[in-house]
């Protein structure tokens, strides 16, 4: 894919492992600060963060590795489900507005600007994909 985006990537990945490395880790170092789902312990809690950081790095890690090898559509996709992490921190707030520091609280929208950053950089590599050059549209 030409001008691939790479560099764009990979800021937009550090900025990502970044912000969700610190805002899912005080969730599960101070889990009893945020609202609390009713009948789910602070344990259960801290476990579903934990595991959800993991699995979603991990996707973000393997989209980046389709990436590079020039996978993309694969790399996309893997992509789009890695900036879901981003998007759960907003689910604080379908519970109560959590009562944190303000650096805390402000990991909540940095994690929603990172998944929004990654969906930008998905809808432009596709775009990019799906351009049909002059070349080809003669062909048909």
């Amino acid at each position: 894919m030409p001008g691939n985006g790479l560099t764009a990537l990979r800021v937009i990945l550090a900025f990502t492992l970044l912000t969700t490395t610190f805002h899912y880790a005080h969730n599960v170092i101070r889990a009893q600060d945020y609202p609390q789902i009713p009948g789910i312990p602070v344990l259960a809690a801290q476990i579903v963060v934990a595991f959800g950081w993991v699995l979603f790095t991990g996707f973000g890690l393997v989209g980046y590795r389709w990436y590079l090898k020039g996978r993309y559509w694969r790399a996309l996709a893997f992509l789009l489900v890695c900036s879901l992490g981003g998007l759960a921190g907003a689910g604080h707030f379908l519970v109560g507005v959590p009562r944190i520091p303000a650096f805390w609280f402000a990991t909540i929208f940095t994690d929603t600007a990172a998944a929004i950053a990654l969906w930008l950089f998905v809808s432009w590599a596709a775009a990019q994909l799906n351009r049909v050059s002059i070349r080809d549209q003669a062909s048909t």
